[in-house]
């Protein structure tokens, strides 16, 4: 059955049908899995944000404006923006699991999530270099 409101209980469906908790020791490893996860989705934005700024050029050039859309095509498929993209991929993967966990409406784990978001970007976040 699938509630669509907010229920505390140890009996979860999360994701996947295989995904079920029964006893309470599957109810805890799987708040512990989303918790975890949660805080390595915001590692994971820390690193796609460095990346992406120490891979970027901050050296200006003159470009020619006739030329300057073709010489874009060389660009794309430079490696530093393949990675960038992968790892954008990844991240928003993440996040849409997390939202779908979300959605499974156990008070539990909604609380997992937030609380390992709230852990991840104070571990991962909050040191002003953002």
């Amino acid at each position: 059955m699938m509630h669509v409101t907010i229920y505390w209980g140890k009996k979860v469906t999360l994701l996947f049908h295989w995904w079920k908790t029964r006893t309470w020791m599957s109810y805890l490893i799987t708040l512990l899995a989303c918790f975890l996860f949660s805080a390595i989705h915001q590692y994971m934005e820390v690193r796609r944000i460095r990346f992406k700024y120490s891979t970027s050029s901050n050296s200006s050039t003159i470009t020619v404006p006739l030329l300057s859309k073709f010489g874009h095509c060389r660009r794309f498929f430079h490696p530093a923006q393949l990675a960038t993209s992968l790892l954008f991929g990844a991240h928003s993967a993440m996040g849409y699991l997390l939202m779908l966990a979300i959605m499974s409406c156990n008070g539990g784990v909604i609380l997992a999530i937030v609380l390992g978001l709230s852990f991840g970007y104070l571990v991962f976040r909050s040191h002003g270099d953002q």
